[in-house]
């Protein structure tokens, strides 16, 4: 199979859904409204609500949304054959991820920014409020520890990547007062940005940085085990943690300092800087393929699983994650971008829009693994890669990065370069969904200060301060620095319930509006079977492997999403109910 027919095809199927399905979602199911007042001109503060142009917010939305997930999923997913990865990856981004998203930001825009979770009482009742919010807690802490380890061991692996990253964030500084102190339109400033940035990742290839080892850990019984008696190994990997933990504070300490910062200081400029990196990124990964036009070695159908890979139905649904439908997105919605949206009408492009953008990065990872990948290492060396479950899962972003830098090299861009540029795109994006996910987590937390009249939960200094103290105990309390990869398999099972539960919250309040309800309904009732399903052979998998974390923790959750259904069906009982003595 051709790359470029799989990526014709995939494109076209996005640019199709944007301009017909959107549109029809738009006029006739949540009916926007140019004239509304929306939050970020009721409320606004000039720190987190800020009426921002469209492109700006669009490029802050977008690499918000647009992390690791989208690029780790649709890596490992490829290990059942890339037509499955493919189809639900065009097919769910259309008809569910980016409804999704776009009814997140609507409906969160028509009750004043509210989130997600806190809309849940006004349309499912109090008990819902507590028990969604303390879902989306726990996905945000998953989230963010987990993207801090994911970050640092990308630093560690690209020393070279340092420069470009950590140079970026000054850059974004200064396009953000330009803008909004100076008066300079954004155009020049962010291409200007752009431009400082690619010259940094060029640099970064001669003054590769390797932050020093300030723990000096010991070796444990378990390293010198794993490297079979070796003290020299075991002493190297003792390092590495000892490394690793420095890079996760360093992060904490940025991703605290960037939630509390207005929001057109950092978080506006990078992203929407970032959001060119990405348009490039993805321009470059494309214009390889048309002109290396390499094979897809993948099986459409992998007939040959390695025994420890599970059956791709339903777990597909649940490792493709953000590449399809993500319920992090709705948090993002309806966190920051509502708080943001300019104009309700600009919401079909931030919303809708920006999901496809974030589709579009799943179907150039499918391509960059079944085909970049696999010229570099070779037909034999790809299928090695991907014979276990294990080894795919582990060095999907080692696989995307290495098969980028690949295609880049076929048109004339230096390997080592495009390693590097790749490497930055993962880290840049991990880092703005982490920054904006402590964000979101200090509103969670201010939230349930509000529900409970804890007054002192809802300074942002504090709640920033507790998102990232309990992200930190996760990634650095279990492991040293790799704690939060433990919990991670939750994270499919937990994010899409979590969009599962949003669509719900869409639909009871279409219910109420008396507008068409089935293009939230239908994915949201294929989202709650598929991931009820995957977390029922996720349980049974657990008990059987003894994995009593794990399992304590999916069982709660799943108790969580039971009992949030059943309050659902009666709220939608009541609603209809009421409408029929109408």
């Amino acid at each position: 199979m051709s790359a470029i027919v799989l990526l014709v095809i995939g494109a076209s199927a996005f640019l199709t859904g944007y301009r017909f399905y959107s549109r029809y979602v738009a006029r006739w199911i949540y009916q926007l409204d140019p004239d509304f007042k929306t939050p970020s001109h009721e409320f606004e503060d000039g720190v987190d609500f800020v009426p921002t142009n469209k492109h700006v917010l669009f490029g802050h939305h977008f690499t918000s949304v647009a992390g690791a997930a989208p690029i780790v999923g649709p890596a490992i997913a490829v290990i059942w054959g890339w037509l499955p990865a493919f189809l639900w990856v065009v097919l769910g981004t259309i008809f569910a991820g980016a409804v999704h998203d776009f009814g997140t930001l609507w409906i969160s825009t028509r009750h004043k920014a509210q989130s997600i979770g806190t809309l849940a009482e006004t349309f499912v009742g109090s008990r819902a409020r507590v028990l969604f919010l303390l879902i989306i807690f726990f996905l945000l802490l998953l989230v963010n520890a987990v993207f801090a380890v994911v970050i640092a061991n990308l630093m560690l692996a690209n020393p070279g990547a340092v420069l470009p990253v950590w140079g970026s964030l000054l850059v974004a500084l200064v396009v953000g007062i330009l803008i909004y102190r100076t008066g300079t339109g954004i155009l020049w400033p962010s291409l200007g940005a752009l431009l400082i940035l690619y010259l940094l990742i060029w640099f970064g290839q001669y003054v590769p940085f390797e932050l020093p080892d300030f723990f000096n850990f010991s070796v444990t019984e378990g390293q010198l085990t794993a490297a079979g008696g070796d003290m020299e190994a075991a002493t190297a990997a003792a390092h590495t943690d000892g490394v690793r933990a420095g890079w996760v504070i360093l992060l904490l300490a940025y991703a605290f300092i960037a939630s509390v910062l207005p929001v057109w200081l950092l978080l506006q400029p990078r992203d929407y800087v970032n959001s060119h990196q990405l348009f490039v990124a993805l321009g470059i990964i494309s214009i390889s393929i048309l002109f290396t036009n390499p094979e897809v070695v993948a099986p459409a159908l992998n007939r040959n699983l390695p025994a420890d890979a599970p059956s791709w139905f339903p777990l597909l649904f649940i490792t493709v994650a953000c590449g399809a439908i993500s319920g992090f997105h709705g948090l993002v919605a309806s966190g920051t971008s509502s708080k943001q949206l300019n104009n309700e009408a600009d919401a079909r492009y931030v919303g809708y829009g920006g999901m496809l953008g974030e589709g579009m990065l799943a179907l150039t990872a499918i391509l960059a693994v079944t085909a970049g990948f696999a010229v570099f290492v070779g037909v034999d060396g790809w299928h090695e890669h991907y014979s276990t479950w294990a080894r795919a899962s582990t060095g999907a972003t080692a696989a995307f990065v290495t098969g980028v830098g690949t295609l880049a090299q076929g048109i004339g861009i230096p390997h080592d370069v495009a390693v590097i540029f790749a490497a930055v795109v993962v880290i840049s994006f991990a880092a703005t969904t982490m920054d904006t996910g402590v964000r979101l987590q200090r509103y969670i937390i201010s939230e349930l200060g509000a529900q409970y009249k804890l007054k002192a939960m809802q300074n942002r200094w504090l709640a920033t301060g507790i998102a990232v103290a309990s992200c930190a105990l996760l990634a650095l309390g279990i492991d040293r620095g790799a704690g939060g990869m433990r919990l991670w398999p939750l994270f499919g099972t937990t994010n899409q319930l979590t969009a599962g539960l949003s669509l719900l919250v869409i639909t009871l309040f279409l219910v109420r509006l008396r507008r068409p309800i089935w293009a939230t309904v239908v994915p949201m009732v294929f989202l709650l079977f598929m991931t009820t399903w995957a977390m029922i052979v996720n349980l049974i998998a657990y008990v059987n492997d003894s994995r009593i974390l794990l399992l304590g923790i999916g069982a709660a959750i799943f108790v969580l999403e039971l009992w949030l259904v059943f309050e659902a069906v009666v709220a939608l009982r009541r609603v209809l109910s009421s409408r029929a003595g109408t």
